[in-house]
């Protein structure tokens, strides 16, 4: 599984690095990566690459065909970043708890690179790994293949749904987030009650919902859900 340490520093090095370094696909997709930290999707274009990384544009199509293979290779490094040190447990819940944690923390430290790819099907080894993972899970929670395939891609479209409005979010200039965040104690907070009852009993509260704990809660309810529908099938499976 590809890490971080693959001689492509998160500042700029240009003239000569490539020379010295030799270019990889693995070098090419963690500048990609760093160049996208700093400039945004625009800047994703094999001519803004290639200077990125000192080498001519050129030289990234010994490596990657076109455009569209590049992004499908960052997604996949997102997604092995994600699973980086990461060890199934014997409990299902705990182990997709973890994974899909692991990887909204990937995606928001990445959000351009996030907006970019969430949509996609890598077909490559580390997504291979996740949805093995996943569905081992789902199995040792007890459903079998054709059960398992429909709450896996339940998992993985709340996850990447979820985490690709977030890294979205994150592109927002700093004004409009702090405009959007400070509403809730502003705009909601002075909402007149005989108009909005609801709103206005439920206003102090409004602030206090974090990204990170509404994430959490969400994907609570979820497993919830799920673990419930075992238990059920579990005990069919019993009284047969």
């Amino acid at each position: 599984m590809a890490g971080t340490g693959t001689g492509v520093p998160g500042t700029r090095r240009r003239g000569g690095a490539g020379g010295r370094v030799g270019l990889t696909p693995e070098r090419i997709v963690d500048g990609c990566l760093a160049l996208l930290d700093e400039q945004g999707p625009e800047a994703f274009t094999f001519r803004r690459i290639g200077g990125y990384l000192g080498v001519d544009p050129t030289a990234l199509y010994r490596h990657f065909r076109d455009k569209d293979e590049l992004v499908l290779a960052v997604a996949d490094r997102l997604l092995a970043r994600a699973l980086e040190d990461f060890t199934p447990t014997g409990d299902w819940r705990a182990t997709l708890t973890d994974m899909l944690v692991r990887n909204r923390t990937v995606y928001l430290a990445h959000p351009e690179a996030a907006v970019l790819s969430v949509s996609r099907t890598t077909r490559r080894a580390a997504e291979m790994a996740s949805v093995e993972i996943t569905l081992g899970a789902l199995a040792d929670a007890g459903f079998p293949p054709e059960e398992a395939v429909r709450y896996y891609r339940v998992l993985v479209d709340f996850v990447l749904s979820w985490c690709g409005l977030e890294a979205a979010y994150l592109t927002l200039d700093q004004a409009a987030r702090s405009g959007d965040e400070g509403a809730w104690s502003r705009e909601y907070a002075g909402a007149p009650a005989d108009r909005y009852p609801h709103i206005a009993a439920a206003a102090p509260y409004l602030p206090d919902v974090t990204e990170e704990g509404n994430f959490m809660l969400a994907l609570e309810l979820l497993l919830d859900s799920i673990e419930l529908r075992a238990t059920k099938l579990a005990a069919a499976a019993q009284a047969k």
